[in-house]
């Protein structure tokens, strides 16, 4: 089965009639029109991991590693049969590839959003969590450069302004998966076609998010 925009807008649409979209539509989304590699990730109940770990060290917030990924153009039929054989799995996204993560207090990421978006600045996908943060979508080797780029805007400490990247060998968890057993992860700006698959230099957004962050602090 061939994927085209005009087909996930279809089925998008059709999920709404339906009241939510499933997580196979969510995932061949991701794979057909973002052009993002997917992941079939753990869940978690009362604190128990489904990968079968007792001593999981995060629960529903990892991925599955007897799982097959999904490769980044693989179409609806593909990724159901993944995830025929992994029935309610999340959804994971790996981190280093198409982007790396810019991530903050989800309060602060929310006001960062609001003066971006006046400013005119380009910005990508932005992931709410479960756990209260904001996971901005950047072009891949942020989470590299964070601390030398903080370093030349003046600030000497990421960690003293709860900011970090996220860079290979990460994970997010896709809306509209649960993560750890806390609820939906969620979209605070969806993925469009020109950012998802061109997201922005973190350069562009550092200042504002690390400025909101300290004044969050404060």
């Amino acid at each position: 089965m061939g994927f085209t925009i005009v087909g996930i807008r279809e089925m998008r649409s059709g999920s709404r009639r339906r009241g939510r979209a499933s997580e196979c539509t969510a995932a061949a989304e991701f794979t057909g029109l973002w052009g993002w590699e997917v992941v079939p990730g753990a869940r978690a109940a009362a604190g128990v991991c489904s990968c079968g770990r007792a001593d999981c060290g995060a629960p529903g917030a990892h991925p599955l590693l007897f799982a097959t990924r999904v490769p980044a153009g693989a179409t609806l039929d593909e990724v159901t049969a993944v995830w025929q054989g992994i029935p309610g799995a999340s959804i994971m996204l790996p981190v280093g590839r198409a982007f790396d993560v810019i991530e903050v207090a989800e309060a602060a990421g929310r006001r960062a959003l609001v003066r971006l978006e006046r400013m005119g600045l380009p910005l990508g996908p932005v992931i709410a969590t479960p756990d209260g943060r904001a996971q901005f979508l950047v072009a891949p080797g942020a989470a590299a450069e964070l601390p030398q780029s903080l370093y030349r805007m003046g600030w000497d400490d990421p960690s003293a302004l709860d900011l970090r990247g996220l860079g290979p060998g990460a994970y997010v968890t896709a809306p509209p998966s649960d993560r750890g057993g806390l609820g939906a992860a969620r979209w605070l700006r969806a993925p469009a076609l020109d950012s998802a698959t061109n997201p922005p230099a973190a350069r562009l957004l550092l200042g504002t998010l690390a400025y909101v962050a300290h004044r969050s602090r404060l």
